[in-house]
Order: C-alpha cells, then sequence, then structure tokens
C-alpha cells in the first residue's frame, strides 16, 4: 500500500550539486529511480547541499538508495571523484492527515525562499513550486523543448524514459508532466489556498492544525530540515518576510567562480580535466586561504568577490576540506 512521505538527503563536508547542470541531474535522475521503484513523486526542492522530496511509494528506503546511487556515479566521473556522496540513509518520515502533508509540501516547495535563495518560492527554478495551479495561474505551457537525440545526456546511461515527457532545451524534465501535481493540487484544494500558503509565515497555528488532526509529531522548521547543513530557523523569518540578503553569495554561485574561473585559468593546462578533486589539498587550503582575504579586502568592481558574502563553512564545502 502506497504511503505519503517526506525524504530528505544532505551533505556536509561537500557541496552535492555544484552547478546548475547538477541540480538539473539530479531531478531528472530522482524521477528515473520513481519510475524504478514505482513512486510517484508530489514535489521537490533542490539546493547545493541537499535536497528534499515528496512521495508515495511503498518503500522509501529503496527510492533514496536509488537515487543516490545513481546521481553518485554521475557526480563521480563528471567531477573524477571516489566514494559516497552524501548521507547513506537521508532522513526519511511518514506523512499523516492533511494539514501534517500540506505542511510538508510546502516547507519543501518553498526551499528557494527558505535557504535564501530568492525573495518569494516561484523565483527559484530548482523546485516543484511553478509545477502546480498552472492555469489557474497563468503559466505558460509553450516551452522551448530539447531534440529527441540529445535526451539520452540527461538520464543515466541506458534508462528509458516515457516519450510524453517533455524535456526543456536546459535538459530539465518539466516538472508537470512528471510530478503528480493533480494529488498535490487537492492536498491544497484550491489555488487560493495554495497562494495563501506559499506567502504564509511559519507560526504556532500551523503546527497547531496539525496536533489537532493526527498524533503524529508535527512538521516544523526544525523537523523538515533536520540535519541540513547551515540551516537558522532566525534566518527563515527574515527570508518568508522577503527580506533576502541579495549580497550573499549561494554555493551555486561560489561553485562556479572556483570551477569555472579560477581553477582552468590557475591551476590546469589547457585540454587538461578540470576538476577541485584533482587538487592536492594542500592547493586548495591554500585556494581557501586566497579566496577567504580576497573576500574580506575586495572593493573593487574588477573582483570575483567584490560586494559579495561567503561564510568560513560554505568556503570549506566547495572546496572540499
Amino acid at each position: 500500500m502506497l504511503k505519503t512521505y517526506h525524504l530528505s538527503r544532505s551533505s556536509h563536508s561537500e557541496v552535492m550539486y555544484r552547478s546548475e547542470s547538477d541540480l538539473i541531474i539530479g531531478f531528472n535522475y530522482l524521477i528515473y529511480s520513481a519510475l524504478e521503484t514505482d513512486s510517484s513523486i508530489l514535489a521537490d526542492g533542490f539546493i547545493p547541499t541537499h535536497h528534499h522530496q515528496i512521495a508515495r511509494c511503498d518503500s522509501p528506503e529503496e527510492l533514496n538508495k536509488r537515487h543516490r546511487y545513481a546521481y553518485t556515479r554521475y557526480f563521480n566521473a563528471k567531477y573524477h571523484r571516489k566514494g559516497s556522496l552524501g548521507e547513506r540513509k537521508g532522513f526519511i518520515l511518514e506523512l499523516n492527515g492533511l494539514y501534517h502533508t500540506q505542511t510538508a509540501l510546502t516547507y519543501v516547495i518553498r526551499q528557494g525562499l527558505h535557504h535564501g535563495y530568492t525573495s518569494t518560492p516561484f523565483e527559484y527554478p530548482y523546485c516543484s513550486v511553478n509545477a502546480y495551479f498552472r492555469k489557474e495561474l497563468g503559466r505558460s505551457d509553450n516551452p522551448v523543448l530539447i531534440m529527441d537525440e540529445k535526451r539520452h545526456r540527461f538520464f543515466p546511461r541506458n534508462a528509458k524514459m516515457p516519450s510524453e515527457f517533455r524535456m526543456a532545451e536546459n535538459g530539465l524534465l518539466l516538472r508537470e508532466d512528471v510530478l503528480d501535481t493533480s494529488y498535490v493540487e487537492s492536498v491544497y484544494v484550491s489555488p487560493r489556498n495554495f497562494l495563501f500558503q506559499m506567502n504564509r509565515i511559519s507560526n504556532d497555528k500551523i503546527i497547531n492544525d496539525q496536533i489537532s488532526e493526527s498524533s503524529s509529531p508535527p512538521i516544523t522548521l526544525d523537523a523538515i530540515e533536520k540535519g541540513a547543513p547551515d540551516f537558522n530557523p532566525a534566518k527563515v523569518f527574515i527570508d518568508e518576510a522577503g527580506r533576502v540578503n541579495h549580497n550573499i553569495m549561494n554555493d551555486i554561485e561560489l561553485c562556479h567562480i572556483i570551477d569555472d574561473l579560477i581553477l582552468p585559468a590557475q591551476y590546469f593546462k589547457e585540454g587538461q580535466d578540470s576538476s577541485i578533486y584533482l587538487l592536492p589539498e594542500n592547493k586548495r587550503r591554500e585556494l581557501g586561504n586566497r579566496i577567504w582575504q580576497e573576500t574580506r579586502m575586495a572593493r573593487s568592481s574588477g573582483s570575483l568577490f567584490s560586494g559579495r558574502i561567503i561564510t568560513e563553512s560554505q568556503l570549506k564545502r566547495c572546496l572540499v576540506i
């Protein structure tokens, strides 16, 4: 019998998704893993250090395992890396009741907002927020699609995906095609309530509604983000109010500077494979010290880090030190 679960997997010592293409592959491989396990994905949210999904399935452990294995193989091949990536088992929580499920869905869908990537949930492209109530919310349904002969680049080797699953030109499977949006829309009941939940400030009423309905422990920000690196509940309330600090550099931006601008130009010869994992640890620490000093001194517009804020823990995981 299918049950509904919240699943999450994090990486503390290194970034799991170093680029936008990694975020795309991560989602596509999740859908592949769902097909392999007869699971249904309701919602998702991917950021560089971890990802969340709400799924209906028989075995959440198997779904997590297959996704981790498929994505790790891709990541290791791309970055010349070895070994497991992120938590082996991840975090799994069974959801019971309307409020329980709706709260978990809302927290997962609002990943971009809660982690300070965007000022509203709808701006963040690596979550499922724009897949629901598309007609009622005036969403365009005419994306530029990739040519069929290029689709295989964005799936595991020998994987076959249903032809009705459309793929955007950047390789991302269209979420409105591959998620169980009807189920999610039935949970929210109406587009009006969906918009209300997307813009709602987390408060005690959300917890009390869950307690009144079910004996299961209520879903809270602390519970849903259990184990997420650098998670600060106090900052989430600031972000929910729309007061996102855009001077803070996110992990994707920092990894882009390291992977695409610094490493090829300063550490690897033209034509060589370039990866942070191919750089000796002493060189990575040396680079980390240099970046740290530059971010503290950067004032001119010519600096890669001018006016941007990074944290020490962020720098360490992006450099894998």
